[in-house]
């Protein structure tokens, strides 16, 4: 099925993964009998690395455009790519926190105080993407714009919702799910931002078969049911 023999005992791979997919990713990969090592990060950040030449044997992205971006600097060149997971966008707070029955500005200001809404950068991380699309095409972009906390990657958002730096954060479902400090207050409707994709690619270089081989674990039906265990969702292109 899986062509572990053609590995030898000694042989590491490379991933680049979004941070989104910390905790799931590892899980799936303890099932994989090869060694395997994992850089986690920002999706803007590990596309930008990996045209630079970064050494990396598959790449797992949290934005199709960011890969787009990728396949489009001809360097490294691409081999296979497919989407394999889809999410969704929450509105995360300290646990014991009270839901939000509506979203407005007024009550997004008063649940914030003095404090600030914790956010993936919103020019390149794709949960801080996703969140200003919903933000604008909600209407509280111009109110809530100043009262941002910008974060490197989704988790750092996360984190500082969990250490209560900041009074809400906007992550992905499989993020509040993956820490028991915050609770979910608010899902946000998918249709106020676009869809949320995973593309995963192989670089073609002279790994390739046996990255070829991670890839198509990582994005099999075994590996996706351990993925939707974490929050994450299947899309119709995963076998």
């Amino acid at each position: 099925m899986f062509m572990h023999s053609l590995a030898s005992a000694g042989e590491r791979l490379t991933i680049f993964a979004a941070a989104s997919l910390k905790g799931a990713l590892d899980q799936v990969l303890v099932l994989y009998d090869r060694p395997v090592t994992v850089s986690y990060g920002g999706s803007g950040l590990i596309a930008r690395q990996v045209a630079l030449g970064a050494p990396a044997d598959v790449v797992i992205l949290a934005n199709q455009n960011w890969m787009d971006w990728l396949t489009s600097q001809g360097q490294p060149k691409i081999l296979t790519e497919k989407a394999f997971l889809g999410n969704s966008l929450v509105m995360v707070a300290p646990v014991g926190s009270a839901p939000l029955a509506r979203v407005s500005q007024d009550t997004m200001l008063g649940r914030l105080g003095d404090g600030r809404l914790a956010i993936g950068m919103t020019q390149s991380v794709p949960a801080g993407i996703y969140a200003r699309q919903w933000l604008e095409r909600s209407g509280l972009w111009p109110e809530l714009e100043p009262r941002l906390a910008e974060t490197d990657n989704v988790r750092a958002a996360l984190a500082l919702v969990a250490r209560g730096e900041a009074p809400l954060g906007v992550v992905y479902a499989s993020d509040a799910q993956a820490d028991t400090a915050v609770q979910v207050v608010y899902e946000i409707p998918p249709e106020l931002h676009d869809p949320i994709v995973y593309p995963i690619t192989v670089i073609d270089n002279s790994n390739a078969v046996l990255a070829t081989d991670l890839a198509e674990f990582i994005s099999s039906a075994q590996s996706i049911e351990i993925f939707v265990n974490h929050g994450f969702s299947p899309v119709e292109s995963a076998p």
